[in-house]
């Protein structure tokens, strides 16, 4: 152990970060363990930095940090393979879901995050319970944020776009896009069947901007990171299709180009300011590795 150990309790030992550094690297760096067992604490819930829950493996640590690190030999795990949770405070949870769960209750369907993660807290002995602030749909993946209490999911939802400065996807869209990148425009308006229609001019509908980047092509598919201008349902899926290039797997707005069995959208980047500390949030997961092996 480096001399920044200043603390070992029965449950946790204490550190003061001397040097700033990514916390999987520092952890690595200070701890007795294999990269394989603090990568296991880091998921099992077993770090906290300055008093609270972190999974985030490239976390950026600043000087003067304060880690505890679990000396359970059995963290309690959260498992559930419809999710799993990226980081954890006593106001918000933010999660990485998987495609075949709704972020929410709709109807007579019972799986959803919301109840796993309601599930999760009442398992975990915590007096509260989830609130839902945005949403993606079933078949996207990626990183969502939920509230922990009904004051913060009011912050967040009537200061969404403030809060948020960043959110960004990735898609595998069918056929080559030639440009590197554009910009999409329409007004989007739903149907009576709930089919979001896309018209270059205004329909009474709503305003939506898509900007895209190509990151890498074949003469069959094209990888496409997305940037959000404007938060509309199912935006990017019809924007992508407005352009001939269909989100694949995508069966309400696609062209059944369908290589991985699954809606090829996946929500990679979020950043916000916490709502109530204001402290800069940055979470990002990678590619999904099934995306990447169309590009090899």
């Amino acid at each position: 152990m480096k001399s920044n150990l200043y603390n070992v309790g029965n449950d946790y030992a204490h550190y003061v970060v001397n040097n700033d550094a990514p916390l999987l690297e520092y952890l690595i760096e200070n701890l007795n363990e294999s990269r394989t067992k603090i990568k296991s604490i880091l998921q099992g819930r077993g770090i906290k930095v300055n008093g609270k829950v972190v999974t985030q493996y490239n976390f950026p640590l600043k000087t003067g940090m304060k880690i505890a690190v679990s000396q359970k030999k059995e963290n309690n795990t959260f498992k559930s393979k419809y999710l799993k949770i990226v980081y954890e405070d006593r106001w918000i949870i933010v999660i990485e879901k998987n495609c075949g769960i709704l972020s929410m209750a709709a109807g007579h369907s019972s799986l959803n995050v919301k109840t796993v993660l309601d599930d999760y807290l009442h398992k975990s002995r915590q007096n509260c319970s989830i609130h839902v602030v945005h949403r993606l749909d079933r078949d996207t993946s990626g990183l969502m944020i939920y509230a922990k209490d009904y004051e913060t999911e009011q912050i967040l939802e009537h200061n969404w776009h403030n809060i948020v400065y960043a959110r960004r996807y990735v898609a595998v869209v069918s056929g080559e896009i030639i440009e590197d990148g554009g910009t999409i425009s329409s007004w989007l308006k739903d149907n009576k069947a709930y089919i979001t229609y896309s018209s270059p001019v205004d329909n009474g509908g709503k305003y939506a901007v898509t900007h895209f980047n190509v990151l890498a092509r074949t003469t069959e598919h094209t990888l496409v990171e997305f940037k959000l201008e404007t938060g509309r349902k199912n935006q990017i899926r019809v924007h992508s299709a407005d352009i001939g290039h269909p989100v694949c797997g995508d069966v309400k707005y696609g062209n059944g180009d369908n290589p991985l069995r699954r809606l090829c959208l996946h929500a990679y980047l979020l950043c916000f300011y916490h709502p109530i500390t204001g402290e800069r949030m940055e979470f990002e997961t990678p590619i999904p590795p099934s995306f990447r092996k169309l590009f090899k």
